[in-house]
Order: structure tokens, then C-alpha cells, then sequence
């Protein structure tokens, strides 16, 4: 399965405190968002991807021009009403992974094993998600949540959905993957996140 991805990268990123929009923030040496588009170009089943980004990032929308990226300028109404701008701007029809700016660790093997699974899933929506307890355990944030058969688990923010589905109301059929793996699990939404995401990927590098 060939896809498209969407990272969006135009929100405001107020849970960090600072003035530097999130995307940009420095992470062992290099704004987060190349780690992300890193990924990408690694995964085997993504074609293209764009950079969804708004008046909020103009910093960010900067330095994906200079590197070249395709970029989505939004509104900057909220995520979701972003994500409906963006696929209604490029007409992508197909499956689409969306994809957060602030998951440094993410790998593009990780991306390939959420796209097969969505293959395998037969929905209309994917989302992956991590148990909130080991989040808790590693003195990780817990910003946004949500329930899946019954379990309340933390956001990544990755989500595979179609998207003739996504300009629709109602709900949508889910599946989910649920996982501890340190591609999604070091999701970056205050300092002090960073500041263990560093520690834990300098100790497995060491």
C-alpha cells in the first residue's frame, strides 16, 4: 500500500512555555521535525508527504521551504479542522497518515508496521496509541487521552485514516495499535518531556 502523510506542524504549542514554535525546538542537536520527516523517507510504503503548517509557524513553514518539503498552509482553527483543510487542498482521496511533529524517536520501520496494519485492520480509521501508566512511569506528560474499548490510553497523535471518510460527520469505524515501543512512546509536550526523551535515546545510544 502506497500512502500519503500529513505532519501537522502548524499548532501553537502553548504547552511548552516558549516562544520557539515546537516543531523547531532543538532535540540532541536538530529541530524535532527533521526527525519526523527522517522517518518518512525511510518508511517504504509513504509516496509523499506534506507539512501542515499555519500562521502560528511561520519559523517552521520557513525552514521546510529551505528544505525543500511540500507545505500546507491552514487556517489554524484547530487540529481538526486543519487536518479537513489540508485534505481538501491536495484532494487526497486515499489512506493518510498523520503524523504530530514532537515523536523524535519514530523510525520509519515503526511507520511501515502502522500501515500494514491498517491494511490488515479493514476500518476507516487507525490510531495508535500508549498505555498511560508507562507514559506515568518514565515521568512522561499525559496531555491527550482517549478511550478505546473501554481503556482510557495517551494519545501519539499517528493515525492512519481514509480520506474520503475525513470531510464527514459521524463516527467513524476504529481500530487502534497499542503499544510501549519508544518510537511513539517519547510523544514531546513540555521541557520536561524533552529532557527525558534526551536522557533515554543518549543512554541506548551509549
Amino acid at each position: 500500500m502506497d500512502i500519503t502523510a500529513l505532519i501537522m506542524a502548524g499548532g501553537k504549542g502553548t504547552r511548552m512555555g516558549l516562544t520557539t514554535e515546537k516543531p523547531m525546538l532543538p532535540f540532541l542537536g536538530k529541530p524535532m521535525i527533521d526527525y519526523i520527516t527522517a522517518a518518512i523517507s525511510q518508511a517504504k510504503n509513504i509516496t509523499t508527504f506534506y507539512v501542515v503548517t499555519s500562521n502560528n509557524a511561520p519559523n517552521t513553514e520557513q525552514h521546510c521551504k529551505n528544505m525543500g518539503w511540500k507545505t500546507i498552509h491552514t487556517d489554524a482553527k484547530g487540529y481538526h479542522d486543519d487536518l479537513k483543510q489540508a485534505v481538501r487542498k491536495t484532494n487526497l482521496t486515499g489512506p493518510i497518515l498523520t503524523m504530530p511533529s514532537d515523536v523524535p524517536a519514530i523510525t520509519g520501520n515503526f511507520l511501515d508496521k502502522v500501515i500494514h496494519e491498517f491494511e490488515q485492520c479493514e476500518k476507516n480509521f487507525l490510531a495508535v496509541f500508549v498505555p498511560i501508566q508507562k507514559r506515568l512511569d518514565l515521568g512522561l506528560s499525559i496531555s491527550s487521552t482517549d478511550e478505546y474499548k473501554g481503556t482510557w490510553y495517551a494519545v501519539s497523535g499517528i493515525n492512519i485514516i481514509n480520506g474520503t471518510k475525513i470531510q464527514e460527520d459521524g463516527k467513524i469505524e476504529t481500530s487502534a495499535i497499542i503499544t510501549e515501543e519508544t518510537d511513539v512512546l517519547l510523544n514531546i509536550n513540555t521541557l520536561k518531556d524533552m529532557e527525558i526523551a534526551q536522557k533515554l535515546i543518549n543512554s541506548t545510544i551509549h
